[in-house]
């Protein structure tokens, strides 16, 4: 799944190719996709996208005195930049091709979802705050304002695990299961750690491997074309999808845990004092 970083390169690469230009066609191909119909997509051509923000993980094109188009890319979905869009609509059929976005240029955007369960959401709105999503969103991880006071405020109060807690939209907004994993290693800190047992020195920790993991991150994506976007955040994971690996770190085999719809990476040199963690079920260390 797209994550901040990701999205925030694909922030910067629209901007570069978006900003002034007009909208002249919306060519919907998998009606699922769309989540609200008033507006509806007719209503952003004909206008000039203004900026294109991010929120969380959720890209926000503005238009001119016009709507928003706000788009969650979930785990499957991604943008395909065409400096040269076919002639003609696209087909519908059981490709991948959800939704696409004209220009007055000729060039324009696909956007695309691989495999057979569809999560990618399409909105047009009058303000991205009425996506229900980006409305309960958390703080910006990489926000000026948000500093480690801010961050130890979120978690006073939560009850349970700290990779859930990264995860929680609500809570901090752009982190998922990947960078999780990896703020985690760059914290020495287990995913299974309780939120209520993190000392001072704890979340000054996890706070500095954050910023500096994500902040390393958006830098690697910058400047990257949309299409090598996926290649640049694998080849960035330390233990993110590397079971089985050595550990950059220390030498360590990196560990896996699964779930009935994911599963996390980690080391147990370096987080867990060497003990493989059990059983998800368990939750806890192996004695």
């Amino acid at each position: 799944m797209p994550e901040l970083p990701e999205v925030e390169a694909l922030k910067d690469f629209l901007t570069e190719r978006l900003a002034g230009h007009d909208i002249v066609r919306v060519l919907p191909v998998a009606v699922s996709v769309l989540k609200t119909y008033d507006p509806p997509l007719t209503a952003l051509e004909g206008r000039t996208v203004t900026s294109v923000a991010r929120h969380g993980k959720f890209l926000d094109l503005a238009t001119e005195d016009g709507p928003h188009l706000v788009t969650h890319l979930a785990r499957a979905g991604w943008l395909q930049w065409k400096d040269r869009l076919p002639d003609g609509p696209p087909k519908p059929g059981k490709g991948p091709l959800a939704l696409r976005v004209a220009l007055e240029t000729g060039e324009g955007f696909d956007l695309t979802e691989a495999g057979t369960t569809k999560k990618l959401a399409v909105y047009v709105v009058g303000d991205p705050g009425d996506v229900p999503g980006v409305a309960r969103l958390g703080p910006d991880p990489l926000a000026d304002d948000f500093d480690e006071t801010a961050f130890a405020r979120l978690l006073q109060g939560e009850r349970r695990q700290i990779k859930g807690a990264l995860r929680d939209q609500s809570l901090i907004a752009g982190i998922g299961n990947a960078y999780s994993d990896e703020i985690l290693h760059a914290a020495r800190m287990s995913p299974f750690k309780p939120t209520a047992g993190l000392s001072a020195d704890d979340v000054h920790t996890l706070y500095e491997a954050m910023r500096t993991t994500l902040a390393e991150a958006v830098e690697r994506s910058r400047g990257v074309a949309a299409g090598k976007l996926k290649a640049e955040k694998k080849s960035g994971l330390r233990v993110h999808g590397r079971t089985g690996e050595a550990c950059p770190v220390c030498g360590d085999t990196v560990r896996e845990v699964s779930f009935s719809d994911s599963a996390l990476q980690y080391c147990p040199t370096c987080q867990t004092d060497g003990k493989p963690l059990a059983d998800r079920r368990m939750s806890r260390l192996l004695k």
